[in-house]
């Protein structure tokens, strides 16, 4: 069964602190940050993440989407705020999958939780990116050895010499 994570992006940019200094000096960094993060979060978990951005006080602002494999960031339309977006997407894909919800948002929690799907706070979806790395640095990471196979060690014997005389200037 495929499963969604909806991620309300200010909400954890505000909740997460260090996500918020990034944002105190450039709101535009953390946003990349945050899909950054849930992109590693994704590639190691699996499943689709849509981020969505709040959008709704800009002029003129139309629904933007942009895709990065399996996970989808959106910025809402000018008078749409993340909240709404989140409602009518999980409201318009009940029953496709499990649908989890990000946010420290109190009413959207009870909001997506009568609507079929689940909730997360930005606590829980921290600690669960935190566990994921771990478990991912913990499985791959630090697996990887350094095997001592260095330039020295493949090259024949003539070719060595002659590469040091000439760092030697001989």
């Amino acid at each position: 069964m495929e499963e969604y994570l909806l991620v309300d992006g200010y909400n954890i940019i505000n909740s997460w602190p260090v996500l918020q200094s990034i944002a105190v000096n450039d709101l535009e960094h953390a946003r990349a940050r945050l899909i950054e993060i849930l992109q590693d979060y994704q590639g190691y978990r699996g499943g689709h993440i849509i981020i969505v951005f709040d959008a709704h006080l800009t002029k003129d602002g139309v629904e933007k989407h942009e895709h990065y494999g399996n996970l989808e960031v959106v910025y809402t339309k000018t008078n749409e705020t993340a909240d709404n977006y989140i409602e009518r997407w999980v409201n318009a894909n009940a029953g496709i999958g499990i649908i989890r919800v990000a946010t420290s948002d109190y009413l959207q929690q009870v909001i997506v939780l009568a609507r079929g799907g689940t909730r997360m706070s930005a606590r829980e979806l921290y600690l669960e990116v935190e566990s994921a790395e771990k478990e991912r640095n913990r499985r791959y990471v630090n697996k990887i050895k350094y095997n001592g196979n260095s330039l020295g060690t493949m090259l024949n014997p003539s070719v060595m010499r002659k590469l040091e005389c000439w760092r030697r200037g001989r």
